[in-house]
């Protein structure tokens, strides 16, 4: 069995479990928060690859994974409350905090709210400062970007993204799932055929779907309110050493939405485009991610 396989649990204050990876290795410690549709399981290749200078932690976030889901989130800092209590559990400090497209913005929140725990916070095809936006449909299926969500329950019953998404988690679509995450994620390159079997197990794991659409459609850590979420001005709150890695074909989190972070963070953010990669660099451009991640780290 591959070390990476093996999770270890967290019994938190808050009633929830926390499940995790561990990679042994040297004095630099960091921390990944895996995005939607994934795990800890997703973050393999990287963890597979660093340098042994690095002891690495890989999350489950509630309700992903192999934690638990005992209380339904309803906005990013419950995730991010969470690895709180996870990191205070471990004992463990002076980490960098790396948060991958979801996980971006529950790192960004982690850093604000609780300052002297990261040392170095990566970005990583990360959703906006403000949020990932959702929208109602037309009757093509196309957004209407004049009619955004801004309930749970709209969220719930979106009839283009939420509704057969979940229809896929609930019929267990394996082929639906690689179709989706063919069109839109593994663009460039795909993971192995054993590989690409166990992130879709992985993806199966997920059960809080709609909830998390809506805490990213009314994330907003930006000094600009939107039409559901004022902007409560946190991302002045974030200043540790920030590094934002973005691909060119992220077809995820598109430009506009990068350009967001890279404005609210006014210049406090190193910045890197990775060429002919989407929204999994992991995949796309593993040596050329990795070799910038431990560059920024070590500097």
């Amino acid at each position: 069995m591959n070390r990476l396989d093996v999770l270890a649990k967290v019994e938190l204050l808050n009633g929830e479990t926390l499940s995790y990876r561990k990679r042994e290795g040297g004095d630099e410690l960091v921390l990944l928060v895996h995005g939607n549709m994934t795990s800890s399981k997703h973050w393999d290749l990287l963890m597979e690859s660093m340098d042994e200078r690095f002891t690495i932690y890989a999350v489950d976030m509630r309700g992903f994974g192999e934690s638990t889901y005992n209380k339904r989130i309803t906005s990013i800092k419950d995730f991010s409350d969470d690895i709180k209590l996870f990191v205070d559990t471990l004992e463990l400090k002076d980490f960098t905090v790396i948060g991958w497209s979801t996980g971006g913005n529950v790192a960004m929140q982690f850093c604000a709210d609780y300052p002297r725990y990261s040392k170095k916070l990566v970005l990583f095809a990360s959703g906006s400062t403000r949020g990932y936006p959702f929208y109602s449909s037309n009757a093509d299926g196309t957004p209407d970007l004049t009619k955004r969500l801004a309930t749970i329950e709209q969220i719930e019953q979106d009839p283009v993204k939420t509704i057969p998404m979940q229809q896929m988690y609930d019929m267990k679509n394996r082929e639906g799932l690689k179709f989706v995450w063919n069109s839109a994620i593994y663009t460039q390159k795909q993971p192995d055929e054993a590989r690409y079997e166990q992130y879709v197990d992985d993806m199966l794991t997920q059960r809080n779907l709609a909830d998390v659409y809506h805490a990213l459609n009314t994330f907003n850590i930006s000094a600009v309110d939107n039409e559901v979420a004022k902007g409560m001005n946190q991302v002045k709150d974030i200043h540790i050493p920030t590094f934002v890695l973005y691909g060119d074909r992220d077809f995820v989190v598109n430009g506009a939405m990068t350009t967001e972070i890279i404005e609210d963070f006014e210049g406090r953010a190193q910045i890197m485009k990775l060429a002919n990669c989407g929204h999994s660099p992991l995949v796309d451009c593993l040596d050329e991610t990795k070799e910038a991640i431990e560059e920024f780290i070590l500097s």
